[in-house]
């Protein structure tokens, strides 16, 4: 098959590398792509908010499957033109996508199938908005309604924090999607990543991962869009695995399917696991990002015969392999994010660290001139498998310590929880 991986971050390095290995892949385009893609496929350079261009680029070059990797194109109906222009595709439909695109439609939904969820509160003026936290109070979380690259949403320990966060909303530090905001209660909890691949009708459910989204050790400072990852979550057990299946992800997919609008694609459901039980704190409609590298490193199976099958509907046909071991991942980001984010400087070292157990995904790089430069707010993901967490987190931060970048920096302590769990066995 010829294959056209959409996006440029370290999601899109992990599916193009995973698809890369499969024997049915004959040729692989990465659109637009990054610094590490361009090692092992084409980079394509055309703007993928352009959908008439990227349609016409598969149509030129004879592509059979193009795989849609992040949130923005998925939510912007390109799944839809494509399969308009005969295209086969991993994508939801724009009206499903909304399931990301729409923290409120998410709401409302799970109001329909009996998911739970934290208690909400939707609002499109500041003043109801601020009304609603003052009745409330904190700890709240306040969530721009649209699309906001991972950093749209406040968890606010202060009335004053949450007041300020409604404020940012609604005086356009999110644009379009703070124009709107969800408010919901604080839950309890340790949170968890659970994926599942749907083709409309059946659901495949994915190994777990723990994200962490806060960029400084200790779970401080501000949400980014994720400083490490690591799978499997030791909190999801088979019994919890087995209740968000149950009481989310099957309930949420028969409704949209009630509604008209059939979810395929991958459906990831952050989870928060409390004393009661897990609730869902969103969807999103494409592979989490950094969780899809600790995925990839543990998946044996074919990955393109397995999105395939998602895409034709025939997920019935499939079952995925993962290696037992643990996958850990560290985000390697420039310094100054999430705020301030220069490009340009060089990264030395990173070249020649992948092998059996360690793979080095490229997020926000560029090459010039023969040299790999930083490009973005997160730039590298060292990704190391293990027996476990302790070890795979070893690993991983030997590599990142073989990396010459000062510009760069890390947390230094991404899958605590579970390193302590295993202490104290």
């Amino acid at each position: 098959m010829r294959v056209v991986v959409i996006g440029s971050g370290g999601r899109e390095h992990a599916l193009a590398w995973g698809i890369a290995k499969s024997p049915k892949c004959e040729t692989l385009f990465v659109m637009p792509g990054n610094g590490g893609t361009e090692t092992f496929a084409e980079n394509v350079a055309v703007d993928i908010t352009d959908h008439a261009a990227v349609v016409s680029f598969a149509k030129a070059n004879a592509v059979d499957f193009v795989v849609v990797g992040p949130d923005a194109p998925a939510v912007a109906g390109l799944g839809d033109d494509l399969r308009a222009a005969g295209l086969l595709c991993f994508s939801p439909s724009k009206a499903a996508a909304q399931l990301e695109g729409s923290k409120s439609f998410t709401k409302a939904l799970c109001d329909e199938a009996g998911v739970p969820t934290a208690g909400y509160g939707h609002f499109d003026n500041e003043a109801d908005a601020l009304a609603y936290v003052r009745k409330h109070g904190a700890p709240i979380v306040i969530k721009a309604d649209g699309l906001a690259a991972g950093k749209g949403v406040t968890v606010a320990t202060t009335q004053p924090e949450a007041e300020d966060a409604v404020h940012d909303c609604f005086s356009g530090a999110f644009g379009a999607s703070g124009s709107s905001v969800v408010i919901e209660a604080f839950l309890e909890g340790e949170e968890a990543s659970v994926f599942a691949l749907c083709d409309g009708t059946d659901v495949v459910l994915l190994p777990s991962a723990q994200d962490h989204k806060r960029v400084w050790d200790g779970d401080r400072g501000p949400n980014t869009g994720g400083m490490g990852a690591y799978s499997p979550a030791p909190v999801m057990t088979d019994e919890m695995t087995a209740r968000v299946r149950d009481e989310i992800i099957l309930p949420s997919v028969k409704r949209m399917a009630e509604r008209g609008t059939p979810f395929t694609g991958v459906l990831f459901a952050g989870i928060m696991v409390t004393d009661t039980g897990p609730k869902l704190i969103e969807y999103n409609v494409r592979f989490g990002d950094p969780e899809c590298q600790v995925l990839m490193l543990r998946l044996q199976s074919d990955l393109l015969e397995l999105l395939v099958a998602t895409a034709r509907g025939e997920l019935a046909s499939v079952t995925p392999v993962f290696s037992d071991e643990v996958a850990l991942t560290v985000v390697v980001a420039t310094k100054g994010y999430p705020v301030d984010v220069p490009k340009g400087s060089e990264i030395r070292g990173a070249e020649g660290l992948d092998g059996p157990d360690i793979m080095v995904f490229h997020a926000g790089t560029q090459r010039r001139d023969g040299r790999l430069l930083a490009n973005g707010g997160r730039v590298l993901n060292v990704t190391a498998l293990g027996r476990t967490v302790a070890e795979a987190q070893a690993r991983a931060y030997a590599a990142v310590d073989r990396i010459d970048w000062p510009e760069g920096f890390c947390r230094r302590d991404i899958g605590w929880r579970a390193v302590e769990r295993e202490n104290v066995r």
